[in-house]
């Protein structure tokens, strides 16, 4: 099992949900975490909040939109300037516009790709060489809607099917080098996502811990195995009466 420990992610859009999940178990299990956001306020807001949990491991704030390339190689010098390496990436920035394709605007298509889909592209790109120095982890935080259709998902689905086709080829592209690549799935999560709020309903629901155990499980992995596509749903969800 490897040991991970005093190692250093970056998780895209890791100030709520998932990301903010992911970064409590990392922070747990002493890997020092950059969590960043469109919002500078919100990524230095999150930081403090998981540095005020008295974790040996440190939380930093970086300003970062993931559907820009150049903000993208920033928060990377950014990390690397604090840290001087770079171990684990996790492409978990993601959001989603849904409605019939009459319906479904211009602009809500090109920004569910940009940020679901080139955000990702946008993030392997300029972390590459760091992963590649660090023989590290990239991991990106697909869907099931990856894998299942459905209506009034067009640009949602069309995101996640590429997103998830696109982790398993960088996978390919990239065990030749020593850095390990790998999409998790999940189903029906208890976040804000598409404007919940997040109480008692959700209780059946997959929880934000849940995958951040998830990850640190992948990471601590001999490096001699990849599971690299994780398909992930609620034990129990509730019955369509």
């Amino acid at each position: 099992m490897n040991t991970i420990k005093n190692k250093v992610a970056l998780i895209t859009g890791g100030t709520k949900g998932i990301g903010y999940g992911i970064a409590e178990a990392l922070l747990a299990q002493g890997v020092n975490v950059a969590v960043t956001s469109r919002s500078a306020e919100a990524a230095n807001e999150t930081a403090k909040l998981l540095n005020s949990s008295s974790y040996s491991a440190l939380a930093i704030g970086v300003k970062a939109d993931v559907r820009d390339f150049g903000s993208q190689q920033n928060a990377v010098r950014k990390v690397l300037s604090q840290f001087n390496q770079l171990d684990f990436v996790i492409a978990n920035a993601g959001l989603g516009h849904f409605g019939s394709i009459e319906e479904l605007s211009i602009e809500q298509w090109q920004d569910t790709i940009d940020t679901n889909l080139t955000g990702a592209f946008y993030t392997i790109k300029a972390s590459v060489e760091a992963l590649k120095k660090s023989k590290g982890y990239f991991i990106t935080i697909s869907s099931l809607a990856g894998a299942n259709f459905f209506a009034k998902g067009s640009a949602y689905n069309a995101s996640k099917f590429g997103l998830t086709g696109f982790t398993q080829a960088v996978m390919l592209d990239l065990r030749q080098h020593g850095v390990k690549v790998s999409t998790i799935m999940p189903g029906s999560v208890s976040t804000h996502f598409n404007g919940n709020e997040p109480d008692a309903k959700d209780d059946w629901k997959i929880q934000k811990e849940d995958l951040g155990e998830m990850v640190v499980d992948l990471l601590k992995m001999n490096p001699r195995t990849l599971p690299s596509k994780i398909e992930v749903r609620p034990t129990m969800p509730p019955t369509k009466g």
